[in-house]
């Protein structure tokens, strides 16, 4: 089971709610069609029209409905009305249809993302995988580059760092770029900050955990205290948190986020593989796709 923190992304009820609309609005497609086709005898039997539509095969309906969305039609109250009538029967009759609707907008839905997805990667490559500004943890030249998309105010954020964390300790020559993308709160910006200052004093890896794992919202204060502990300079600290290059990376990301079409964290990018949101099996999935990616190469590293 994943998970993730979204801005907006079409998800759970909201997507049911969409595909079901989609399924209505091609139903509503397939009446206008078949007014279209009947016009001379629609108004004359209702439920002969409603019968011979329910009796129709599924799959031509569906292709049917596909070219009828697109179709202008000019149709008056009561015409509409007896379309109505004839969608309503029918819906009543096979509402297993919606289901099927709701399955095949879902799956279509998917395709066009790692289409984009993949468009994207390519597009953006050298801001993923070769950024001078952002944090790296793991072997600077690993042969695989993995990149985080978080927040640290984000509950799966905080789930996921075990299994980030088991990756670096346990794999040598992994790369991890971290994308410091705080768009939960005032909050999680100010933690960014504090990370990418530290950073400078080299101690990023250490905060980032703390961050995650230590109990409590992430903020300017929490940053700071555990800041205190790891023994860092803390005016040093302040001072690189409001410089134009901490600014200018979190400004980098917000924008890159917005290019990939990431809505949410967490999101993983591992070579030209993708894992939105934060899995239970995280660790086992980071490496299947690490494991892919050496054995098959990456076409957009």
């Amino acid at each position: 089971m994943s998970g993730g923190t979204h801005k907006s992304l079409f998800k759970g009820s909201a997507l049911k709610q969409a595909s079901i609309g989609a399924g209505v609005a091609a139903l509503v497609a397939v009446g206008l069609l078949v007014f279209g086709w009947q016009s001379n005898s629609i108004a004359a039997s209702d439920g002969a029209e409603a019968q011979a539509l329910s009796k129709s095969d599924d799959a031509a309906l569906i292709r049917v409905a596909e070219a009828a969305t697109g179709a202008d039609q000019q149709i008056d109250a009561k015409q509409r009305g007896q379309i109505e009538r004839i969608v309503r029967e029918y819906l009543l009759k096979n509402p297993e249809l919606l289901l099927e609707m709701q399955t095949e907008l879902e799956r279509r839905m998917e395709v066009a993302q790692k289409a984009r997805m993949k468009t994207a990667l390519a597009d953006n490559a050298d801001s993923l995988f070769r950024s001078e500004r952002a944090p790296i943890v793991g072997n600077k030249d690993g042969d695989v580059t993995v990149v985080e998309f978080f927040d640290y105010n984000c509950g799966f954020c905080r789930r996921a760092i075990a299994g980030m964390s088991k990756l670096v300790d346990n794999d040598k020559n992994v790369k991890v770029v971290f994308k410091e993308f705080p768009i939960l709160s005032k909050g999680s910006e100010e933690a960014a900050k504090v990370a990418l200052a530290a950073e400078k004093q080299g101690k990023y890896w250490e905060l980032h955990r703390a961050l995650l794992e230590t109990p409590g919202r992430a903020d300017l204060a929490k940053g700071l205290r555990l800041a205190k502990k790891f023994g860092l300079d803390i005016d040093k600290l302040k001072g690189d948190m409001e410089s134009d290059e901490v600014k200018a990376e979190i400004a980098s990301v917000q924008k890159l986020a917005d290019a990939m079409g990431i809505r949410g964290t967490p999101h993983f990018i591992i070579g030209d593989k993708v894992i939105p949101g934060a899995p239970e099996d995280l660790y086992d999935q980071l490496k299947a796709r690490i494991k892919e990616v050496r054995q098959n190469g990456c076409q957009v590293c």
